[in-house]
């Protein structure tokens, strides 16, 4: 059988398991390249053509802006035609029939184009594993619940941050959300009231980079389409509310190679091994250059703020919710081994680029065994206040800085590679003006939900 054949079989089998499930269209989805979620859906009986053709999308589609107006370039403007390819091995079938599936953007020959945004986390993983160094990726999810004439679940009566009662009033939501993200293929660790009102968190569990990103994308869908059902809408802005906690999105990662973990068993630092004290660096030296990505939308700046546990400093510590990277030590408490928390994320990340950043850096600290930072023991305001240790430096919360540092960044631009760096700049670039408008609070509450 010939490759070709071979992949038509493969197409052919996913279509009838979606059909047989009961899918009666099905919708291919991206992150764009400001975190907001697009797609195209077609008929359950042309499933294998999305797959094997892919559906038109213009040359627009790596410059849209939050607002959708389209941040142009010579490269990318009106003419020209990319494909969105459904990848068939993510898709599932929702309730309502309600097919869903993660997709690339290719070119009319079906090829991987420079633009497509989840390419870059299987370059990325794929070269660290030729380090010898694997990765898991767990992602939490941190959203609010609003009724639907836009109040706050839960704001009438007060608000009791990790509270029974907030949770108990929704209870039905989040049993029924927990057994669809199950059937999703995506159990939930844990869910819970988090500490803004209307506020919760679901944790999903370590995978593969890239399917773990795309569980992000597939989990929002469950969580706006379960939310729904009981009259209510889930918001994913980094800020929601004005004046009010914002949503995180933290991004968990564990590393290890052929002797074992990384980030435990070792005789660096709270048990790192040297390898691991080198990954920690890395992602630690090229944080403040990849903030347009990783907390970068015109509302970011609401939350990357100290005191918000957002971790607004680039620096490390054990169990410390203030620093950008906070390491869990493995225990019995910790029964899935030690990792890192990258706390700076927000849900207007890419989940792709941000993961493919983040690995990079692990990388790019292994390979030039960059010397880790002292652990931070207390609140890294603190020490930046007071002069007490220059090393701890505080992330840049204004959008133009954060900006004009990714623009400059040849780390950046080579991750990303140089089409896919100039298409997030253009498009930060274009939102820049609607990063003094507070009214982008309320505008953009929903923009990146499902």
């Amino acid at each position: 059988m010939s490759v070709e054949t071979e992949a038509t079989s493969v197409v052919a089998l996913h279509a009838h398991r979606l059909r047989e499930s009961g899918a009666r269209t099905l919708t291919g989805v991206v992150s764009d390249s400001g975190g907001v979620l697009r797609g195209k859906t077609v008929p359950a009986a042309r499933i294998e053509v999305f797959a094997e053709a892919g559906m038109g999308a213009s040359y627009t589609w790596p410059v849209f802006c939050v607002d959708n107006s389209i941040a142009a370039t010579p490269e990318l403007n009106v003419v020209g035609d990319f494909r969105l390819v459904a990848d068939l091995e993510t898709a599932v079938v929702l309730d309502g029939g309600f097919g869903w599936a993660a997709a690339d953007l290719c070119d009319q020959d079906g090829r991987i184009t420079p633009y497509c945004w989840r390419s870059l986390g299987k370059r990325q993983t794929h070269d660290l594993l030729s380090r010898g160094v694997s990765v898991a990726v767990g992602h939490e999810l941190e959203f609010i619940l609003l009724e639907e004439d836009g109040t706050v679940t839960g704001h009438r009566h007060g608000w009791q941050a990790y509270g029974v009662r907030p949770y108990s009033q929704v209870s039905d939501f989040g049993a029924d959300l927990c057994e669809a993200l199950a059937v999703a293929g995506l159990p939930v660790e844990q869910i819970h009231a988090e500490y803004g009102p209307g506020q919760f968190e679901i944790s999903l569990p370590p995978r593969d980079p890239v399917a773990a990103a795309d569980g992000v994308l597939l989990a929002r869908a469950v969580v706006g389409r379960t939310a729904a059902r009981h009259g209510l809408h889930a918001s994913f802005s980094p800020a929601p509310v004005p004046g009010q906690p914002g949503n995180g999105a933290h991004l968990h990662l564990s590393f290890s190679d052929a002797e074992g973990p990384l980030l435990s068993g070792g005789g660096g630092a709270a048990g790192l091994t040297l390898t691991g004290e080198h990954a920690l660096a890395g992602i630690i030296e090229h944080l403040p250059d990849m903030m347009a990505v990783l907390a970068g939308t015109v509302v970011s700046g609401e939350r990357m703020q100290p005191g918000h546990w957002s971790g607004a400093f680039a620096c490390w510590g054990v169990e410390n919710r203030e620093a950008a990277v906070r390491l869990l030590l493995g225990n019995r408490g910790n029964p899935r081994g030690a990792h890192l928390e990258v706390k700076c994320v927000d849900p207007g990340a890419n989940p792709y680029l941000a993961t493919a950043l983040l690995l990079a850096a692990a990388g790019d600290g292994i390979a030039r065994e960059v010397a880790a930072p002292a652990a931070v023991s207390v609140d890294p305001a603190t020490l930046v206040t007071d002069g007490a240790s220059p090393a701890v430096r505080a992330l840049p919360r204004d959008p133009s800085e954060r900006l004009d540092r990714f623009a400059a960044s040849a780390f950046c631009t080579e991750v990303l590679g140089a089409p896919l760096h100039g298409a997030v700049v253009s498009v930060r670039r274009q939102e820049l003006p609607l990063c003094d408008d507070q009214s982008q609070v309320l505008a953009t509450r929903f923009a990146w939900s499902s």
